[in-house]
């Protein structure tokens, strides 16, 4: 294992992969700064050739209730993918990148460790594209991903929890080597971020062209829309704050420490500042060479530190509150973008992320306190009328 890397340090990239999204996206600054939209993507249209087709543009949307007063709360809802998580778009781009570089080959089988979102969306892209697919889990996650997961066609392998998320990525590895399959590296692979920067800023920018936008607020799980997104938005509208969020019991940027890592940039140990959280798909037990990147070109401004509590308390209230839909890290995030809204100057504009939807999360704390059968009040309301009762 390389010796850990420490924050400040430099960390040798096999290219300068920000530096050359830079100079692609500087041609289009004036436009951008001057309020004209810009679109990355294809126009919007009503009939797709495939499914892939659909990913991204999600829509953004403003939050009133639970926002603090004299300030705009926005979320770019990452939900309206077509299996419902961010992490569709990382698949598109893992795998389109792989197929155009001749990594993947026809028939080949895709590997990877996923919590879970990451997971369904590999197993969506393999399904149309027609490859097998095998997904490495902690067995901690959810039980409803791994059911979304081998409907969709997949093969889920489960890893002791003890073993955490370096855990699975080791067993992932390994069937790779073994098998001779397609290992994804979500955390490392660069297709992650540069596909961000190339529709998730560029779409957050079409949005707000000609609009203020003082903060953007995002958690880390692998890294990918922090470095990617973030990048952009900074070269297009340098006085933004870039506001990134982790666990406070997981705090791993936070502490300072580096992370252990194996020559190809993978994690060689847990992170010593790492303790379990419930916040699926946000901060595994390592800092991902994906979120590295980002780190090192400064693109954060701050860190906000959320607990698994406030987290699952914002999913609640966005969803009875607002009528969105969206998991604990949804719920995390947003509690993330409040605390600086509550900080922030009055008529400042903040825009966070929902990376997935609840219904990922009914076997979580989330849903713990909301029972199937109907309650004291439903049972008042059924006994209201003489028919139809059950008995």
């Amino acid at each position: 294992a390389t010796p850990p890397h420490r924050r400040g340090s430099k960390h040798t990239m096999p290219t300068s992969a920000l530096a050359t999204l830079a100079r692609a996206v500087a041609p289009a600054l004036p436009a951008l700064r001057g309020g004209r939209a810009f679109r990355a993507a294809v126009p919007a249209r009503a009939i797709y050739d495939n499914v892939t087709q659909t990913i991204g543009r999600t829509p953004v949307v403003r939050v009133h209730r639970v926002a603090p007063p004299g300030r705009e709360v926005y979320a770019k809802c990452e939900f309206f993918n077509p299996v419902s998580s961010v992490k569709d778009r990382l698949a598109l781009a893992i795998v389109e990148h792989a197929e155009s570089t001749g990594a993947l080959k026809p028939g080949q089988t895709v590997v990877e460790a996923t919590s879970g979102n990451t997971g369904i969306s590999l197993a969506m892209m393999c399904a149309q594209r027609g490859y097998p697919c095998v997904i490495v889990m902690a067995e901690s996650f959810s039980i409803e991903r791994r059911k979304v997961m081998r409907a969709l066609g997949a093969k889920v392998v489960l890893t002791p929890a003890a073993e955490r998320g370096s855990g699975m990525v080791k067993k992932a590895i390994e069937l790779s080597k073994e098998h001779g399959w397609f290992l994804a590296r979500q955390f490392e692979n660069e297709a992650n971020r540069l596909f961000h920067a190339n529709t998730t800023g560029p779409e957050i920018l079409s949005d707000f062209a000609g609009r203020r936008l003082d903060y953007w607020v995002t958690g880390y799980g692998t890294g990918g829309t922090f470095s990617g997104a973030g990048a952009v938005l900074k070269l297009a509208r340098p006085g933004i704050q870039v506001v990134l969020s982790e666990p406070e019991n997981a705090a791993l940027v936070s502490s300072g420490v580096g992370q252990e890592r194996m020559p190809d940039g993978s994690p060689a140990a847990t992170h010593e500042a790492f303790t379990p959280h419930p916040i699926q798909g946000w901060t595994p037990d390592f800092i991902p060479m994906n979120l590295q990147a980002g780190l090192e070109a400064g693109t954060n401004d701050r860190i906000v530190k959320v607990s698994g509590e406030e987290s699952i308390a914002m999913s609640q209230r966005l969803a009875r509150e607002e009528g969105l839909f969206t998991g604990i890290s949804g719920g995390a995030s947003m509690a993330a973008a409040v605390k600086v809204a509550e900080e922030a100057p009055e008529g400042s504009v903040v825009l966070t992320m929902l990376p997935d939807t609840a219904e990922r999360y009914l076997s979580t704390p989330l849903f713990a306190g909301i029972d199937a059968d109907m309650d004291d009040e439903e049972m008042v309301v059924s006994k209201s009328t003489p028919g139809f009762q059950l008995h």
